[in-house]
């Protein structure tokens, strides 16, 4: 690698840094990485840096664009001895068009702006009431124990216009301003005070050099908040093959259907990305193909690390099976077709929601309970007809569009966690590729959480196009050697032996990735409140050890369950990313790692994924698959140096005897 990071609790800055400012204060991301921020600084968020780096005082911490919860405030300054600021930049020019304030017929203000004759609201943006909703979050749920009353005054909330008269600003946003006798906390600036480096104006508590309400307590209480994700560190580097993924990722061979095969953490889907990522820069059309829809973010964060240009990703296409059957029929004109399949739901769903609305109205107690079974009937019957449409209907429908001559084609076809799929399924696919097309299948057996693996016999492949060995990876690069051990050990115990293909440990790296391991068996009635208490004690971590609590990963095994552990956390006012709502397919097109919010969502759709803090919840383990399921989420703990923490909270009794191995094993 070019730049070598160094990490300490409290300090991240590069080796070739050459500044020595920020060797000497905590600027959030490091200087050297700024032009790689997915979000790049506007040229008066620039300027607002320089100067605070140039006349704040060392001891002043710097935070860009922080990960607040949900919030992204421009800057957020923290003293331990001193105090909190928080900063929103603006770069309006406000001569471009005319800015003016409506009361509603309350006599509430709010931010209008007219140009051209088109008179549009910008209250959304007002600086104001970002400032103070950052100021209030901070104090109310980010530094909790701030004193009430004067910890307060703790927390400056200041605006800066560095392109616009301070005059004009302060007469613009007067009417959102309270009037108090302490502006101090709530400075307004504007040009003249960036260019002649006014700080004081600019941030009068910033020569302020202790505080009876501040502490060091109260900085680790917002640093987990204020510390950018890992995610968001990893974006800004190039993918890092080793030898034998470098030479799959390049296809030296030239072959055109290649499947590779390894245990978690081995580096398939960097492979996959990598080829992904050198064919679209050569201009060829790529179809990413997945069983998991939230694996879609996760695969298209890796590709856009290697991209020549961003613009790229566009020729890649990202799709599960059942999405391509839909738009292989749609495109060639055979939308109608693809409706009529799904019309012998219509009749069960309305005899169905007849037969609750009659169960709900039943008055005795024997009609009750012959409705409700009746409802299981119903239910059964239903989802007996979505599967022959989905798994044989559909695919035959797909097979005769993709032979369509308008159907879409593509030069590339990649499937990631292919055990996943059925056979029958990749034959249909397969024939979407350019006859000079090329295939990518990467597979893990031991994560066949849908008893789909065992179909993929050496027959199968070679009829699926297959011919010769699996390409192999062996050596797991994401999990800390501690955990790799322990999920062997689970894998080895609990799995069939027939399908486990286990993770070997890099043997040319030192165990330099601390690893934290923690069993929590409980019972189902308790698991939400216990799962929150570990989730919170991880937040109370973050702050102390420089991690970032946007990475805090919620894994559950059920909906119900997650949804219940969200509910725990919303109700603290911790905000969640999670996939848990009664819309959550809509949801896991918006689960990402970038969030700055902590995550939740299934075990099912965290396959693929990694993360350094883990909570994992297990309601129970009854077969192989649920037992398959635990397995993939054990291994989705990444290694780090600063150190990788994972909680399990289990309500199996069968597996206490295995958590028992764990360095702390805790039993309420």
């Amino acid at each position: 690698m070019e730049t070598i990071l160094t990490c300490s609790a409290n300090v991240l800055y590069t080796a070739k840094e050459t500044d020595p400012l920020e060797k000497t204060r905590l600027i959030y991301p490091p200087l050297a990485e700024r032009s790689r921020m997915r979000q790049p600084l506007t040229m008066g968020e620039q300027r607002v840096l320089d100067l605070f780096n140039r006349q704040l005082p060392q001891d002043w911490e710097i935070y860009v664009q922080p990960h607040l919860n949900g919030l992204r405030p421009d800057f957020v300054l923290l003293n331990p001895s001193s105090g909190i600021a928080v900063f929103e930049v603006k770069d309006w020019n406000l001569s471009s068009m005319r800015y003016f304030t409506k009361r509603d017929k309350w006599g509430h203000p709010s931010l209008w702006a007219e140009k051209g004759g088109e008179v549009f609201s910008i209250q959304k943006n007002n600086p104001i009431s970002k400032v103070n909703q950052y100021k209030r979050e901070i104090f109310d749920l980010y530094c909790p124990r701030l004193q009430k009353g004067n910890g307060w005054a703790a927390i400056t909330a200041g605006v800066i216009f560095p392109f616009a008269d301070s005059d004009n600003v302060k007469a613009l946003l007067s009417p959102y301003i309270p009037k108090d006798d302490y502006p101090q906390y709530r400075p307004i600036s504007g040009e003249p005070e960036i260019a002649n480096g006014d700080i004081r104006s600019i941030f009068p508590d910033g020569g302020r050099t202790n505080s009876i309400v501040m502490s060091e307590a109260h900085a680790k209480d917002l640093r987990g908040w204020l510390t950018e994700p890992d995610f968001s560190q990893t974006q800004r580097t190039s993918l890092i093959l080793d030898r034998n993924q470098l030479r799959l990722a390049k296809n030296r061979e030239q072959t055109r259907y290649r499947r590779i095969k390894g245990p978690a953490g081995s580096g398939k889907s960097l492979v996959l990305a990598a080829r992904a990522a050198r064919l679209a820069n050569e201009g060829k059309s790529v179809l990413i193909a997945t069983f998991n829809i939230t694996l879609w973010h996760y695969l298209r964060d890796l590709i856009v690390r290697d991209l020549n240009e961003p613009s790229g990703i566009r020729n890649i296409e990202f799709t599960h099976f059942h999405l391509w059957c839909k738009h292989i029929c749609c495109d060639i004109g055979w939308k109608k077709r693809y409706e009529d399949l799904w019309i012998p739901l219509g009749p069960i769903q309305q005899e169905l929601q007849l037969t609750r609305s009659r169960a709900a109205q039943a008055r005795s107690n024997s009609d009750r309970l012959r409705l409700e079974a009746e409802q299981e009937r119903l239910l059964k019957k239903l989802d007996e007809t979505r599967e022959d449409i989905l798994n044989s209907k559909l695919p035959r429908l797909a097979d005769e569009a993709v032979q369509h001559p308008d159907a879409k084609r593509h030069d590339a076809i990649l499937v990631d966690e292919a055990q996943d799929y059925l056979p029958y399924w990749w034959d249909v696919l397969r024939k979407a590729h350019e006859p000079d097309g090329e295939v990518l299948f990467v597979a893990d057996a031991t994560q066949d959480i849908y008893d789909t693996a065992r179909a993929w016999t050496d027959d199968v492949m070679s009829g699926a196009g297959f011919t010769g060995r699996w390409s192999q990876l062996n050596v797991s690069y994401r999990l800390p050697p501690k955990a790799l051990s322990m999920a062997r050990s689970f894998a080895e115990t609990l799995l069939p032996k027939d399908t486990i293909d286990l993770p070997k440990a890099d043997q040319g790296s030192l165990d330099i990735y601390p690893c934290h391991l923690r069993w929590v068996q409980c019972a189902r009635r308790s698991a939400s409140e216990v799962c929150f208490n570990e989730i919170e004690s991880l937040m109370r971590l973050t702050g102390s050890k420089g991690l970032a609590n946007a990475d805090i990963t919620l894994l559950a095994s059920d909906m119900r369950s997650g949804a219940e552990i969200v509910s725990s956390l919303s109700a603290r006012n911790i905000h969640v990313v999670n996939t848990f709502g009664s819309d959550n397919r809509r949801q896991k097109m918006g689960f990402y790692m970038g969030d700055a919010r902590i995550k939740a969502t299934t075990l099912h759709s965290f396959k693929g994924w990694e993360s350094r803090l883990l909570v994992i919840y297990v309601g129970e383990a009854a077969d192989s698959k649920s037992l398959a399921l635990i397995y993939t989420g054990l291994t989705r703990l990444k290694r780090s140096q600063q150190g990788s923490w994972l909680t399990v909270v289990s309500s199996a009794p069968r597996l206490a005897n295995f958590g028992q191995q764990f360095d702390k094993f805790v039993s309420p």
